[in-house]
């Protein structure tokens, strides 16, 4: 049988990304099944401490293993760059595909990618994340000429915390962002449970919505050279053809 093995860098305290990443494929089983490695994320802040988790060595350490059942892509499913840099995902995907040899990618490159194809430049940001990493975030989009019009943040420290959110208040949150007028929202953490809102907020609010864990499930297929559009009911992100693989 011929397989598609997608392997997932996972922060230790996520409890949302293998759930719901393994929902959006599940019409596509057996033949494209995600598969998942841990390394120690519990809190996201501009810390000392809690910045050196994501230094490169344990990534790597946990690609290598995830290689061990001879993944075809690897991907990095946590949004760090969004406010330590996008040149740091840059930097990681490169570094994961000369140890593994397997091409790379990260949701945060994932969302930058839809962005830059579907020609994004007013964006909205919903986020459970510290104001002070929020504004870096929106600083970092503007380096890049994706001006933030709107946000909404819920200040926490998480990691673990972000995935007992309930969908009615990610939905509420998203809501107020639309109010801004934006060409798309995101949903920016792989900890929250967006992916399951995005169909029914997008036919309420007429905007699209790229929830973390989904643009990270596209860009793996696209890159597995699987059509994204097969997956069905999760939002325009998989039928858009302007993101076709």
């Amino acid at each position: 049988m011929n397989r598609t093995l997608l392997g997932m860098l996972t922060p230790s305290s996520n409890t949302v990304l293998e759930p719901y990443t393994a929902a959006l494929l599940a019409g596509l089983m057996p033949e494209a099944t995600a598969h998942f490695q841990r390394f120690t994320v519990k809190e996201i802040s501009l810390s000392d401490r809690a910045l050196a988790q994501f230094d490169p060595a344990p990534l790597l350490e946990a690609a290598t293993l995830l290689n061990d059942a001879r993944m075809d892509v690897i991907a990095w499913n946590g949004t760090s760059a969004s406010w330590l840099g996008f040149d740091s995902d840059r930097r990681l995907c490169a570094a994961i595909t000369e140890t593994t040899g397997v091409p790379a990618t990260s949701s945060v490159l994932a969302l930058n990618e839809v962005l830059e194809r579907t020609g994004v430049t007013r964006l909205g940001l919903v986020t459970p994340y510290l104001s002070d990493i929020q504004e870096a975030i929106v600083a970092n989009y503007a380096a890049e000429g994706i001006e933030v019009v709107a946000e909404r943040h819920l200040d926490d420290r998480g990691n673990f915390s972000f995935s007992e959110y309930d969908e009615a208040t990610l939905a509420d949150l998203v809501r107020e962002v639309a109010k801004g007028e934006p060409q798309a929202i995101t949903l920016l953490c792989t900890n929250l449970r967006g992916a399951g809102i995005v169909a029914e907020l997008e036919q309420e609010l007429g905007i699209p919505i790229y929830d973390s864990v989904s643009v990270t499930v596209w860009k793996c297929l696209t890159l597995a050279g699987l059509d994204p559009a097969r997956i069905t009911g999760w939002g325009g992100l998989f039928q858009d053809p302007r993101l076709a693989a």
